[in-house]
């Protein structure tokens, strides 16, 4: 298997992108990187503002702009559950590096995520958890070099899950 220069963490909001992504960038020397709160903090407004103030068709273009303005080399990399809409972040994002799907069925989902709005989810008017989990389930895993299935795992066990299916040898030094 060819070196990655980075992991790119996808799936739904609640997934546990960014809690895996901590503890897999602290196995792997690696630093890690949040889009979300890259976008808050350039924009200095929280998601659930940025999605009410530009719809989420325009929030997934100012995603979009945010992610590709980014650089990756020797991170553990957590983007927003969204920029899977966005086909040129995706390309981005997986330039030189290895994307993987966490994995959570929309039933576990359901508990780890009570209110989509208070979370700041790019989710069309009168939609529920499920719909959003069904539309975005085939784009998550068409988007992903690995699947990794979390229901029932620690994050612990996700990443050791992790790095046994890729190998140490399969991460470039940054």
């Amino acid at each position: 298997m060819p070196p990655f220069g980075h992991v790119v963490l996808i799936g739904m909001p609640a997934a546990g992108k960014s809690t895996v992504g901590v503890l897999l960038a602290k196995r792997l020397n690696f630093s890690f990187l949040d889009t979300d709160l890259v976008i808050q903090r350039r924009e200095g407004k929280s998601l659930r503002e940025l999605i009410r103030e530009h719809g989420p068709e325009g929030f997934c273009r100012l995603e979009e702009r945010h992610v590709l303005s980014l650089s990756f080399a020797g991170c553990v990399v957590a983007p927003g559950g969204s920029v899977v809409y966005r086909e040129a972040a995706m390309r981005h994002l997986r330039q030189g590096g290895i994307s993987v799907y966490l994995m959570l069925s929309a039933e576990r989902l359901k508990e780890r995520l009570a209110d989509l709005d208070a979370r700041g989810v790019v989710i069309a008017p009168g939609r529920g958890l499920e719909e959003l989990w069904a539309e975005r389930d085939p784009l998550y895993r068409r988007a992903a070099d690995l699947v990794l299935a979390t229901d029932g795992l620690t994050p612990d066990q996700v990443v050791g899950r992790l790095l046994a299916a890729l190998g140490p040898a399969s991460f470039a030094a940054p």
